[in-house]
């Protein structure tokens, strides 16, 4: 697996944009694609990448990136043990990383991102389970335990029950 930087991602999208050889793709959610995504990169998510294998396939290089550069590794591991040939490159650091090197972005959605809807989420049932917890019984601050432990897996794996959650209720749909 190659890694690019940044830096280096920004100059092959600006370069290569017209090659039809070429693929830029967002492995993210299609719910974080539209909060925020690379100017010029399609959206591909990552439990769909099995359906775009024909098209992929006819490519001789694919850049990759997700949020934060994890689900791209997975993306390429998936892609070439589908059988695709082409040069899998992973983008390090993600659209974070992006966005830390001051690079702008798109976005298709004016509502709140679904990091922002899991931060106020986690902190409104800490907050419920701590009051549970003082007034009501001991046994509501298992909640904020099982939060804080969402929080260490989510940061550690990159996955995150709760986002997922999130993801798919009325508001967040189109």
């Amino acid at each position: 697996m190659k890694h690019i930087s940044v830096a280096a991602f920004k100059e092959v999208i600006d370069a290569e944009k017209n090659n039809p050889s070429v693929d830029f793709i967002n492995v993210c959610t299609p719910e974080e694609y539209k909060e925020k995504h690379i100017p010029g990169v399609r959206s591909v998510p990552l439990d769909e990448i099995e359906r775009h294998v024909g098209e992929l396939s006819l490519r001789k290089t694919i850049y990759v990136h997700c949020r934060s550069g994890r689900r791209g590794e997975k993306a390429i591991e998936r892609l070439a043990g589908l059988g695709i040939t082409a040069e899998l490159v992973n983008v390090e650091g993600g659209i974070l990383a992006w966005e830390g090197a001051g690079y702008g972005t798109a976005r298709l959605s004016s509502r709140m991102s679904l990091m922002r809807q899991t931060f106020i989420a986690a902190g409104a049932l800490v907050v419920i389970s701590y009051v549970l917890g003082t007034f009501v019984s001991s046994v509501a601050y298992a909640l904020a335990g099982a939060v804080g432990l969402g929080l260490i897996v989510a940061g550690s794996t990159g996955w995150c029950g709760m986002t997922m959650l999130l993801s798919h209720m009325p508001w967040n749909k189109n």
